[in-house]
Order: C-alpha cells, then structure tokens, then sequence
C-alpha cells in the first residue's frame, strides 16, 4: 500500500512539472522581450529536468520497467493526475505569469517541507528542485507587482488573468487518503500549514500590485482525479507524437 501511494504521489509532483514544462516550452521563441524570452525557456528546462527525476523515481518505485520517459510519453491522458491550472493555455504574457506564480507560491514552501521526508530520494529531489523554485518565485512575484503597478493596460490584463485563472488555484491543496497514508508513515511530512503560508505570499504579492482576489468561489477541479480540460489532449498529442510515431526512438 505504501508503495502505491508514494507512486501515485510521485506521479502527482512529476506530471506538475511535465505539463507546465511543456506549457512554458510552447513560449521559446515568443517572449514579450528577448531577456524574459530566456527566463520562460530557462524556468521550462527547470520543470522538465523535475519532471525527470521524479518520474523516473516513479517507475522505481513502481517496479514495472516503466521508466521517466515511457511514463511521460506512454500513457493515456485519464492516466495524468496534473492540476488544472497548469494545462490552461498560455494566453497573454499575464495569464503565463499568473498561472506560474500561483504554482510557485504553492511548489516552493512544498519542496522546503519535503526535504524532510524519510524517504532519502524524495529528499533529495526536493532539495535540489528548491533552488530552482525559489528562483520561479522571486521572478513571478516580480512580473506580478510589475504588471499590477503598471500602466493601465497592464494592470487590466493581470487582473482579468486573475478572475480568470482563479477558479483553479483551490486544486492546488487536494488531498485524499494518498497523502494520508503517506504522512502516517512519515513519508510527507506535515504539509497542514501549506495553505496558510501561500494565502500569505499570494495576497502580500497582489497588495503590492495593487490587484484584487476574485470575489466569485467558482473551483474546478479533477486533474488529481484525471479529469482533464479540453487543452490537455492538445497537450499530448504533441508531447507524445515522437514516441507514439516511432516507438521506443532514443536520442
């Protein structure tokens, strides 16, 4: 049972990383300047090199000869168990920058905790993906205050990214008995402060770029459940296409 649910959770990180790295690798080339041009490209080589690693430790931990790359590219689109959030499409240059500095202010204080897993892999993984994280963040935040403070156009554009993108930010903290069995037996340390701790970023960040919280309470969810957005099997079929056109092709 342990090993399942430390798969199913592994999953969960990985596919975070996998969707959104592909996300933000749609961008390479289209950056609203050349020098953040760079940065989206820099950040999606970030959350691919994570989705690696957690992938492949994954399929060890699964033991079914399935390693990174075949649970990136093989599997059917029920299968993924990514948040919502990070599927929905690009946008403008305010909705990439929301929909990242919501998952940032969520995946840096989730790494810091994790780092205390007893599981030594899990550990590592977390620590070496914080360094990264905390960059995402710092950058984000930035953009966010940049553009909220900004003229009245950019102002306009990061709040309606906001009320748009709002509706999926509460999947962020799903849990079900995955991440009860695996804090009882001192896998996930104790992650009940998470929310509080992200509610604090995200409202002392939007304070300053003088943006609003939706007042709406819309929430979707389903990704952790495999239920998918219309965008996700756009996703797939160019993530998978190499693997699905010429099986088991290696660099």
């Amino acid at each position: 049972m342990k090993n399942e649910a430390l798969f199913r959770y592994m999953l969960r990180l990985g596919d975070d990383s996998l969707i959104l790295g592909q996300r933000l690798g749609e961008l390479c080339g289209h950056g609203p300047i050349l020098e953040e041009d760079i940065a989206l490209t820099n950040i999606a080589l970030d959350l691919i090199g994570q989705a690696t690693s957690i992938l492949n430790y994954a399929g060890e931990v699964e033991g079914a000869g399935r390693d990174g790359d075949k649970l990136a590219f093989l599997r059917f689109e029920r299968e993924y168990t990514n948040l919502l959030l990070l599927e929905q499409p690009n946008g403008d240059f305010a909705d990439t920058i929301i929909r990242q500095f919501l998952f940032d202010a969520y995946r840096k204080p989730l790494f810091e905790r994790l780092i205390n897993s007893s599981d030594s892999q899990l550990s590592a993984i977390a620590e070496k993906s914080l360094k990264e994280t905390k960059y995402h963040l710092r950058h984000t935040s930035e953009w966010v205050i940049r553009l909220g403070d900004g003229t009245e156009e950019s102002h306009q554009r990061i709040q309606k990214a906001l009320d748009n993108l709002w509706r999926y930010a509460d999947e962020i903290f799903f849990s079900d008995s995955v991440d009860e069995e695996l804090t009882k037996s001192g896998i996930l340390p104790d992650l009940s402060d998470l929310r509080s701790i992200w509610e604090q970023t995200v409202k002392s960040i939007f304070t300053e770029a003088t943006i609003s919280i939706p007042s709406n309470n819309w929430k979707f969810e389903g990704g952790r459940k495999g239920r998918h957005s219309e965008h996700m099997g756009y996703i797939l079929s160019d993530l998978q296409y190499m693997q699905r056109a010429y099986p088991n092709m290696e660099w």
